[in-house]
This record gives C-alpha cells, structure tokens and sequence, in this order.
C-alpha cells in the first residue's frame, strides 16, 4: 500500500495519487535530489510477482527512456524498491486528452490537425528508434494549456502487450483503438499504432468512437469486419481530404495504410490547402479483408529465451461466449416458470389493493406522517433534506414515491424535507480561468455573471484570461439569480521603443510572430548605427499593438566604400590665370549626392 509521504529507494516521496489502472497506480512524487515533481507509476502487487513479466517491464521501460521527443514525456528513471517495480517520469500539469474530449465532446478542426500533428511527430520519432507503442489511446496522451501534448506510457505498453491480450478486463481499455490484426493475433508493427492514430483523429472531430458494443469481443469484431461509419454523417464541416487521412490511417489491411507515421504527419500538413479540398474520395488498392476469417490460436513464440504468449482474444472469448450461451438455453425454460410463478401466480393469491399516494408537499413532517398513516402506508424514519426555491424552510417538498402513483397499501414513504434557498458558496477565484469560473457559476449554480476589465500592476505578468479580483469575497454564500462580477486584467500591449532598446533585425522578426504583424523591413547605409540593428520605426514606442497591423522597421546598413584614385592617376594640375571678374580665385566642384542603396522583405 503506498500512503502519502512515503519514499520510494529513498529518494521520491509520494505527495498524492493521480491515476489508478489495471496494471499500475500513478503518483505525484517529489525528487528530493533534483528538487523537482515527477510521476511515478508503481506496478500492481499481483504483476510484480510474475518474474518473466517484470523482466520484460524493465528491458522495455529502459529502451524507452531513450526517446528525447517534445511531445513524449521523458522517462527519468526505472528500478524496484523492497518489492515495488516502479517507472519515474517526466510530470505533465495538464489533463488527459480522453478528460478533454469528455469535457467539450469534439474539438475544432484546427484544434484536431494541430494534436494530430504533434502525435504523429512524437510517434515517427519513437518508431525510427524502433519503439512500437501498441496502446495508442487518448487516456494516454496528456496535454497541456498551452496545447503541447505529450505521449505517455511507452515502454509499460509494450511490456504488458503480451499479458493483455489473454485478460479481457485489460483489454476493455484499448479495445476502441485496438487494430484488427493485433486483435487476430498477428502482432503489431508501426503501422499498428498509424491505425490507433487513425481512430484518435476520428474521435477529436466527431467527438465519438467509431466502434461501441457490450463486451471486449464484439468490439473487436467490429474492429475487424464493419466498416468506419462515414465522419461526415457525424460532422459534415469535415472536408474530403481529412476523412482521406482517417480513412488511410483505420484501413482493415495494413497493406493500405500509411507505409510510416512520416507520411501521415506529411499528409496532415498539406490537408487544408486548397488544391485538396475536392480531392477524390481515397480508395483501397488492395481487398480489406484479407485477414482470416477464423482467427486461430498461436503457439507461444521465444523472445531472447523468454515465452511470450500471444493468444488473440477474440478466439478465445468466442468459444467462451458459445459454452455459455448452452447452459443459458437448458436453464431458460426453468428461469421462465420461477419468473411466471413470482411475479403472477403468487401475486395473485396475496395480493394488496393499490393506494394512491396523497399531495403532501407544503405541509408540516407531523402533518404529512398523520396523513400517509392515514391512507395505510409507513412512513420511513429517516427524512431527507433538499432546497427548495417554493417551498418554505422545514415544510415537506416531495415524497418517495411520489404523490399520485399507485402503490401496494404498507409501503414505506420517504419525505424529502425542505432546507430553504439553494446557495452556493463563494471561492476564491484569483488566478483562474475566467471562462471555466463563468461557465461553473453560471450553468451549474444559476448565479449572473459579468465579466469587467481592471487596471493591474504591470510589474508582472497576466494572462489576459486570468481572474485578478471578484465583488464578492471568498466565504460569502449567494442563492440562483444573484449576481457577481469577475475581473480580469485591462492588459494593452504596446510597441517598444527598438532602436533606444538596440533591437536587431531578429528580435523585430520574433517580435512580429509573437503579435502576429506585418513587419516590413528596409536598409540604410549608415556609420551612426552598428549594422544590423533597428534605426527607425513606423509605429510610435508606447502606441498600443493591433493583431495584423503593418508596421515597416529600418536596418543599419554599412556604407560601401568608394574606390580613390591612385597617385599615378591623379591628372596633372593646370595653371590658369585668375580671372579678375571672378568673385573667387579657387576651383569649385559638384558632388553628386547618392542615392541609398535600400532592399525590402516582409514578415508576417
């Protein structure tokens, strides 16, 4: 049992749990060397005792603590402590993509392409290191609230592969993502985990899983025989060229997949350019079903001395269904006669008159009891509180079973007693998200919402959704209908001043993607400033920023030297007489002035 406190090899402590699964429990930890927080996934005692699986857990956990990707959380550390097997990695403040799409059900398409991109990215890194994950699922993709996602168990993915596969309680997990040839059996390979990308992509944009059933098998039978259900049936935004994508990465035979992740993350790039909007529907080169009909069982196979087992699930449930379906159909007659005689024959001879419920509501609980006595019912003795906007503060609200239905006479009643206004007490909602803070008073507890813009101090920084003030104080208690106003910070950006700063033309570059303008640059000789750095600007220093603004930055530019005439060159000089009529007896000569050699790009 791991409690709260508790170091594991004398160095991370346990701060709290953040996850349970089948196979492990995950827990906020602290490294007391590093000084850091880190998750630790610690393995269930009952798989610890399997000395074959533990081998295979460490060997596969240690070959994926190799991988340095943006969007793979990194393994830190693997080892065992007084009979704890235990993983510590990377620790990601963020929620599950599963979490996500529970909470907002499907995302935009810009929002899909984007996560898509990431996974693909991550994943194309793992397979060139020839790490298959084969638990592809968004239970097992974090992300993060600046939208980086980041892919978790590799490694215990593959160390379980084996084992999940003969335990159908395991599987229920990754059923909806499972390919159809690792549901035969045929083992996996990267394009595997193309297709579980493929049903992750389907779910982002419909906000739905393509396969559902009742049991693991009949899930996975679907997996392997129905076709995936037309997106644009779910959602008909969707443009042809994405359900390509989806279409390509779900195929029944590998053989019409994506040969590589690469390819995927290629074709994800270019979906919404124009020239694919009306592509053809994508179409399979070769049959779909070319896995066998009937899966049959595999001999155990040796993996560097060790048996792995690998017996599809599906051949296996089946014969289990079919054995069970046998006995259901000798005891069937039995079950029917029990049912006919509870339910008609002996009702029939003991039979109670029906009673109708009497309207008690408003009246005292003494009142109601006396009342409910009368018309032969019991009344239980347990009275339940709920609020009530109508009803008035200690007078009954409802009854269980409610007024009006028919009810054998002696049946117990529960009151349901009222506790007055519903309120809602308030938090501290300083450092929150004001539209999550909105949508929680407003949808669940009623209250009226307004949302006000507050001078801040800008010695720090502020989200410019990040709650900074409320009109009603943390404890205080508000009932439906009442009002409350959430203060946000009045954050307006604004141009600094490039050239007093020493800005180069690369932090104006940088500068311009950040707030998303149109910078134009230009260049001018000049000795006053080092080349390179920002002369001028065409907006003011302290003038606010607007998204899409053009603004045109000027670049010091060397001067190019000209070329002086040699001594040998130089032509000789002429006596000329002074002209008396002149007004000067010296030579005069005329500089042409030159013309600025200037250039111009744009960054948007």
């Amino acid at each position: 049992m791991i409690t709260k406190g508790q170091k594991i090899n004398d160095r991370y402590q346990i701060v709290r749990t953040i996850g349970e699964g089948g196979m492990a429990n995950v827990y906020l930890g602290y490294d007391t060397i590093l000084d850091r927080n880190v998750a630790i996934k610690v393995l269930r005692g009952d798989l610890s005792t399997d000395e074959k699986f533990v081998r295979r857990f460490q060997r596969e956990a240690l070959s994926a603590s190799s991988l340095s990707h943006p969007n793979i959380v990194e393994m830190y550390d693997v080892g065992e402590d007084n009979g704890l097997y235990y993983i510590v990695m990377e620790y990601v403040d963020g929620k599950t993509l599963k979490q996500l799409l529970k909470k907002r059900g499907s995302l935009t398409l810009s929002e899909a392409i984007d996560i898509m991109l990431q996974l693909t990215d991550g994943m194309s890194h793992a397979h060139d290191s020839y790490i298959v994950h084969r638990d592809l699922k968004p239970q097992n993709i974090m992300i993060k609230d600046d939208g980086q996602i980041k892919i978790t168990d590799f490694g215990i993915a593959m160390a379980i592969n084996a084992t999940q596969l003969t335990q159908t309680n395991s599987v229920m997990g990754s059923v909806h993502y499972l390919p159809p040839e690792q549901a035969a059996g045929k083992g996996s390979t990267i394009k595997s985990d193309i297709y579980s990308m493929g049903i992750i992509f389907y779910e982002l944009l419909t906000g739905e899983l393509p396969f559902k059933g009742d049991s693991a098998v009949e899930i996975a039978l679907k997996q392997m025989k129905d076709p995936l259900p037309d997106v644009h049936l779910m959602n008909k935004d969707i443009p042809q060229s994405i359900e390509n994508i989806i279409l390509k990465a779900t195929a029944k035979n590998p053989k019409n997949r994506y040969n590589n992740v690469r390819e995927m993350y290629q074709d994800l790039l270019t979906a919404l350019n124009d020239e694919r909007m009306d592509e053809e529907p994508y179409k399979y080169k070769y049959p779909e079903h070319e896995i066998d009909d009937e899966t049959k069982i595999m001999k155990p196979i040796e993996e560097d001395g060790e048996e792995v087992i690998a017996t599809p699930i599906v051949d296996k449930e089946i014969k289990k269904t079919n054995k069970w379906i046998k006995i259901l159909g000798i005891t069937a007659g039995v079950i029917v006669c029990i049912l006919l005689t509870v339910f008609f024959i002996i009702p029939a001879v003991t039979d109670e008159p029906d009673v109708t419920v009497p309207d008690v509501s408003e009246m005292t609980v003494s009142k109601a009891e006396s009342v409910l006595k009368d018309s032969g019912f019991k009344v239980a003795s347990k009275i339940k509180e709920v609020a009530s906007d109508d009803i008035k503060k200690g007078r009954i609200v409802k009854t269980d079973p409610e007024e009006g239905r028919s009810i054998k006479k002696g049946s117990t009643i529960t009151l349901y007693r009222s506790k007055g206004v519903a309120t809602y007490k308030i938090e501290d909602y300083t450092g929150k998200n004001y539209i999550e803070v909105q949508t929680l008073l407003e949808s669940v507890h009623g209250l009226k919402v307004t949302i006000e813009k507050k001078n801040v101090d800008t010695s720090r920084s502020y989200d410019e959704q990040e709650i900074v003030g409320q009109s009603i104080l943390a404890g205080e208690e508000l009932k439906k209908g009442d009002s409350i106003i959430l203060y946000i910070p009045d954050i307006t950006e604004v141009y600094p001043d490039m050239q007093a700063e020493g800005w180069s033309r690369e932090d104006a570059e940088a500068f311009a993607i950040k707030y998303n303008l149109n910078m134009s640059f230009v260049e001018e000789e000049t000795t006053a400033f080092e080349e390179g750095k920002v002369i001028r600007q065409t907006r003011a220093a302290g003038s606010p920023i607007i998204t899409n603004s053009n603004i045109t930055i000027t670049i010091a530019k060397k001067p190019v030297e000209e070329e002086k005439p040699s001594v040998s060159e130089e032509p000789e000089k002429e006596e000329k007489e002074e002209d008396p009529s002149s007004t000067d007896n010296k030579n005069t000569t005329t500089t042409t002035p030159k013309t600025d050699n200037k250039t111009s790009t744009k960054t948007n």
